[in-house]
């Protein structure tokens, strides 16, 4: 049985967790606007270029967003397939958009659900926004990184879908990676999903592309 998901629900999420910066960008939009004719024409005419080029900009990475969180196949997570296996991690960082999905694509499967949230290091307002809209499943267990408290061995899939990129630092990333190699068995699968910093999600999402790592890393 595949969950459904409400039509608009990955671009309005994105609206909603973020709208101090679509208010903000909103207001400085109008004010210059309205103060343009207070300016040299030299200077309208920049400040009408920058006006178009940011409501481009702000477009153009709300239709980015809206297919891929809403039109593609993201969330059928076909290149997950089913082979049987019945231990699956799925680790997230205090927003979890798939458990249920997982829940539903392996109805026999014996899932585990871990956050890594931690308000200290992961201060982003969009991620507490989004965890007092989709509080964390019941029996999700709270973990740290760099000590994940299962056996060697133990999954045959661990999933860290959309989750990863908010380790910023590069030695407590690799620590998990190490866990996360260390908690699944050697006839397992490690499946990572997360955004480049590159070219593609420069043009989609300007700097916001920083906020994600590069396929090195």
């Amino acid at each position: 049985m595949e969950l459904k998901r409400k039509p608009f629900q990955g671009v309005l999420n994105i609206i909603h967790f973020n709208w101090h910066f679509f208010l903000l960008s909103a207001l400085v939009l109008i004010v210059l606007t309205l103060l343009k004719n207070q300016f040299s024409e030299t200077i309208q005419d920049v400040l009408i270029i920058g006006v178009i080029i940011t409501t481009f900009t702000i477009t153009i990475s709300l239709l980015v967003s809206f297919y891929i969180y809403d039109l593609s196949d993201l969330y059928q997570l076909k290149w997950l397939k089913n082979s049987g296996s019945n231990k699956i991690l799925n680790i997230n960082a205090g927003f979890d958009e798939t458990s249920e999905i997982i829940k539903n694509k392996f109805n026999n499967a014996d899932l585990t659900i871990c956050d890594f949230y931690n308000p200290s290091k992961h201060t982003e307002v969009s991620i507490k926004r989004a965890r007092r809209t989709y509080p964390p499943h019941p029996k999700t267990i709270s973990v740290q990184t760099d000590q994940l408290p299962f056996p060697e061995n133990t999954f045959d899939k661990t999933l860290a879908i959309l989750s990863a990129h908010e380790i910023r630092d590069k030695q407590e990333r690799a620590q998990f990676f190490k866990e996360l190699n260390r908690i699944t068995k050697s006839s397992g699968q490690i499946f990572v999903t997360e955004h480049l910093r590159d070219l593609n999600n420069f043009l989609a999402y300007t700097i916001g592309f920083l906020h994600f790592h590069s396929k090195s890393s």
